[in-house]
């Protein structure tokens, strides 16, 4: 058979296009595999990152509520010893320049007395040195010394296992274990400034008692209060639940000053017998 040289150049010409099409498809997909690797491992890397990020954030988190709680212990310790003068009522508060002297000066006998007592103010961090307000401060209305509900202490303030991760972490309040629907009572005389849920607390009532003082109660089932409501000590404002990261029917209860946790124990330890109880391990 004789073939036109035209059909072999045809036949060429088709062939190399079809090798170069074949070329073409095998680099375009090795380049795609190498994409979809290289995509997959910045998701891998964006994964790792992102999860060192909510670390970093929560031991931020711990090392802040740490630092203000030291911070308040200092005001506490400032307190017991009579370094800061509490107005007997709210109302008593002035805004004079002979205040704003004794306040400075207030500030700075403050700093010289840390200095001077650093080791008690590490004592009393730890637990080891138990602070309490004085006595005539404990009665004052303001102050959270009513037992919020009768049980039992399951964990304290401070360092503790986290119960859901098995980490440290930083335990900002006491938890203190009833039954589910017990009342909770407000610790002292105050106005309620939140009723609502909050991450990890689940349903909570803060109480603002002026000075800087506020009372926290958390993982409620329901509320008997509402917000701009004033109420006395040992009003009703909810019940007890497992709301939030609970395990089981406890109340969370925080005391804070200026917005940082401190240790609920001295003060709810100068309660007496007068409708109250005193809690343990």
């Amino acid at each position: 058979m004789r073939i036109p040289h035209y059909a072999l150049h045809l036949l060429v010409a088709l062939a190399l296009v079809g090798s170069a099409t074949v070329l073409a498809a095998v680099g375009s997909y090795s380049h795609m595999l190498w994409k979809v690797t290289a995509y997959n491992s910045l998701l891998k890397d964006q994964s790792a990152l992102t999860q060192q990020y909510r670390d970093l954030q929560s031991q931020v988190k711990n090392a802040n509520e740490r630092l203000n709680s030291l911070q308040s212990l200092a005001s506490d310790v400032a307190v017991a010893y009579g370094l800061t003068r509490v107005p007997d009522t709210p109302f008593s508060l002035t805004n004079t320049a002979a205040e704003s002297d004794a306040t400075y000066k207030d500030t700075v006998d403050q700093f010289n007395f840390l200095q001077q007592n650093a080791s008690a103010v590490m004592l009393a961090s730890m637990g080891v040195l138990r602070l309490a307000p004085g006595r005539k401060l404990a009665d004052a209305p303001f102050i959270p010394s009513l037992w919020p509900v009768m049980g039992r202490i399951t964990s304290r303030f401070g360092e503790r296992l986290d119960p859901f991760g098995g980490e440290g972490e930083f335990h900002t309040g006491l938890d203190i274990a009833s039954f589910y629907g017990d009342e909770v009572r407000a610790a002292a005389d105050g106005v309620v400034i939140w009723t609502g849920n909050r991450e990890g607390y689940g349903r909570v009532v803060i109480i603002d008692h002026g000075f800087g003082i506020t009372t926290w109660y958390a993982h409620l089932s329901a509320y008997d209060t509402q917000e701009g409501m004033r109420v006395k000590r040992g009003d009703v404002i909810a019940q007890e639940g497992d709301s939030g990261r609970a395990t089981a029917p406890h109340l969370h209860f925080e005391v804070r000053m200026n917005n940082a946790p401190v240790n609920p124990w001295p003060y709810l330890h100068q309660a007496d017998a007068g409708g109250t109880v005193s809690g343990g391990d």
